[in-house]
């Protein structure tokens, strides 16, 4: 992958190249990204970068003529073979992206470099096996062809692994620790890129020394998404790159050039994504859903008709899965984070100077007829606590029943409950 395919994060693709330009860059890096950041993309990119021939200068070279020729007449100089990196490279402020073109290149992209290694999190398909990511690879590179900006469960489906929780083993560190004492066969450097360091348990500590003294030329990328959860020996011994979520304009940009999303339609999903790339691809493949009539059901039900309505809402909402359930929760949030700037600052200029306000302005006006600041901001941390849930499996049944008595009490009885 090269860096001009990862969307945005154009301060951080500039950092790391200048880092390998100026040979400054650490064996042992750990990227730091939320969900959709484009963390995987940017490691992958990193390590094309590192092994493309154009940009280590090897095999590059001027081409020399063909034909033999008589001395010239006035001993002009006879034209030498230069790398093409060198002669780029005289300026120092100019950097360019990897080739793309070199044989290097080309397998890096398809992922069959045999310098640049990945770990990533495995089931068990057999009782007694010892699984390692060598053994899921050809499903690995099927995955990041069709969604380079997955996430763990995305992942997890996609090796068919239904309940079963992804993890890095011991087996796995001891086979990072054979391939990586190996010399290199083609490029410069053994890269390892290791996805979601947070399932790695405390056999990680296997590779502790490996990382703290690892070979020549060796360069580990660690790519995770919570900085808790990552074992602090492998933590120290790591430098740090934060990756930042990716503005509403890059999103717009991204879904308007790789989905063919109308602007008006790509602005709008970008606007409900929180800089997360991979929740506006989720956003576009359900947006036919009517979050909208949904929500309104559901506080009629809360307010208005009463329990036996709530129940067959919940029935329904049961029945759509976690993913679509995530989605309707964060389109909620983002109603309530529309009411609340509303609330303190009024309908934006570009809907007063229109006829009529768009439905979700419209909808954020409603609801600040029914419940203040404070008990909007009380809903949304009810709401960021039930996708969390979410995400750890919870009984989606249960979950909905005690959303709606958490959201009755404080849209009704104007109270405050926040579960610690």
């Amino acid at each position: 992958m090269l860096f001009s395919q990862v969307i945005g994060q154009k301060d951080i693709k500039e950092h790391l190249m200048h880092m390998v330009q100026h040979n400054r860059l650490s064996h042992a890096l750990l990227f730091l990204g939320k969900e959709g950041s484009g963390a995987l993309s940017l490691a992958r990119a990193l390590a094309q970068y590192t092994v493309c021939e154009k940009v280590s200068g090897k095999k590059i070279v001027v081409q020399e003529q063909s034909t033999i020729e008589a001395p010239s007449l006035f001993g002009d100089p006879e034209p030498s073979a230069t790398p093409l990196a060198e002669t780029e490279n005289n300026n120092p402020e100019t950097i360019h992206d990897a080739c793309g073109e070199c044989a290097s290149c080309q397998k890096a992209a398809k992922l069959i470099h045999p310098d640049i290694h990945f770990s990533f999190p495995v089931i068990t398909k057999k009782q007694g096996e010892k699984p390692i990511s060598t053994d899921f690879i050809s499903e690995w590179r099927d995955f990041l062809e069709k969604q380079p900006y997955g996430n763990s469960y995305d992942w997890l489906q996609h090796i068919e692994a239904e309940n079963k929780q992804g993890n890095i083993t011991s087996s796995e560190c001891n086979d990072i620790t054979r391939k990586m004492s190996l010399k290199s066969f083609e490029a410069g450097y053994k890269i390892l890129i290791m996805w979601m360091p947070e399932m790695l348990g405390k056999e990680g500590n296997k590779l502790l020394k490996l990382i703290e003294e690892p070979p020549a030329d060796t360069l580990f990328i660690f790519v995770a998404e919570n900085e808790a959860h990552i074992l602090p020996t492998i933590l120290s011994r790591t430098q740090l790159i934060k990756i930042p979520q990716l503005s509403n304009l890059n999103i717009e940009a991204a879904l308007e050039l790789n989905e063919g999303v109308p602007l008006k339609k790509a602005a709008q999903i970008a606007a409900i994504s929180d800089g997360n790339y991979h929740e506006a691809l989720q956003q576009l493949a359900h947006s036919e859903d009517d979050w909208e009539k949904l929500l309104r059901d559901w506080l009629n039900s809360i307010v208005k008709t009463g329990p036996m309505a709530q129940v067959k809402w919940i029935e329904e909402m049961q029945k759509i899965g976690r993913e679509k359930q995530k989605q309707f929760l964060q389109y909620f949030i983002h109603v309530l984070e529309q009411a609340i700037r509303i609330g303190i600052m009024g309908v934006p200029k570009a809907e007063t100077d229109s006829n009529e306000n768009s439905p979700l302005i419209d909808f954020a006006l409603r609801f600040n007829k029914l419940c203040g600041i404070e008990q909007q901001e009380a809903i949304v941390t009810e709401l960021d606590q039930a996708i969390y849930y979410i995400e750890r499996n919870a009984h989606a049944k249960i979950l909905f029943h005690a959303l709606s008595i958490k959201l009755y009490h404080i849209i009704t009885n104007k109270s405050v409950i926040l579960v610690q």
